[in-house]
């Protein structure tokens, strides 16, 4: 856990653990945080969000890459939570078995789970899941890697 922060964390904590940035930011609050293991948040998709005015005029539709990189950052979140792991970047090194299962749409919040089941070096994998209330709306298995230092 983060020394001196209480949950829920909001916007400011998170900033204070990840990078992203708006609007890219897709991460409102952590309600739940077991550093290097498990994160709950959520995210409200908002009627005026940057992706919904293409996607798709008219029938609006959160990306189902956006809900997978929510789904992402709420992981590291999780692993940069951790004191071993803070300050370092987290990256994508593969998505795999990603279902959509519930459009998801202006209005609803995507309720965002994930846990770390596997981290050998710098290395790990998390199962992950946003459901919309008890509506499943995505999960998968994401692969990811701690590295040292900032992009350039």
């Amino acid at each position: 856990m983060i020394a001196g922060a209480a949950l829920p964390l909001g916007r400011d904590a998170i900033c204070d653990i990840i990078p992203h940035r708006e609007p890219f930011l897709l991460v409102d609050e952590i309600t739940e945080l077991e550093a290097g293991v498990r994160a709950v948040g959520s995210y409200l998709v908002k009627d005026d969000a940057w992706y919904l005015a293409g996607h798709f005029p008219g029938n609006p539709i959160m990306p189902g890459v956006l809900q997978v990189e929510a789904l992402a950052q709420v992981g590291a979140i999780c692993g940069l939570a951790h004191p071993d792991f803070a300050g370092r970047l987290v990256l994508f090194a593969g998505i795999d078995d990603v279902r959509f299962k519930r459009v998801v749409r202006p209005g609803d919040t995507l309720d965002l789970r994930c846990e770390i089941s596997r981290l050998r070096g710098p290395i790990g994998r998390a199962e992950a899941e946003a459901r919309v209330g008890d509506e499943l709306a995505c999960r998968g298995t994401l692969t990811f890697a701690l590295v040292e230092g900032e992009l350039e």
